[in-house]
């Protein structure tokens, strides 16, 4: 785990390094517009930004599919918990038999 820390953190340090020394205006086109006057730094950025959202959808995606089933087994635990609860009934069968 801290290897991955040390490569963002190389990353992170390479990115500002380049977005610090690139601070010349361009021109951006895109589609139909056009912006004068864009720091490059600030193009990196943007480009960093939209690299990390884009990224992060999925892992938000898997997250919510994770906690909708995690839901759905506590109250099946719950359910069987109850149900375990109402009194003695059969025992389990055992599994090494």
């Amino acid at each position: 785990m801290a290897f991955r820390y040390a490569v963002v953190a190389v990353l992170a340090v390479a990115v500002t390094t380049f977005t610090l020394q690139n601070t010349a205006p361009t021109r951006i086109h895109f589609l139909v517009w056009t912006i004068d006057a864009v720091p490059v730094a600030g193009l990196v950025l943007l480009a960093v930004a939209a690299g990390l959202v884009i990224a992060g959808m999925p892992l938000l995606f898997a997250r919510v599919r994770y906690r909708s089933r995690l839901r759905a087994l506590e109250t099946r635990v719950s359910q069987l918990q109850a149900r375990d609860s109402q009194g003695p009934g059969q025992p389990p069968p055992d599994p090494h038999q």
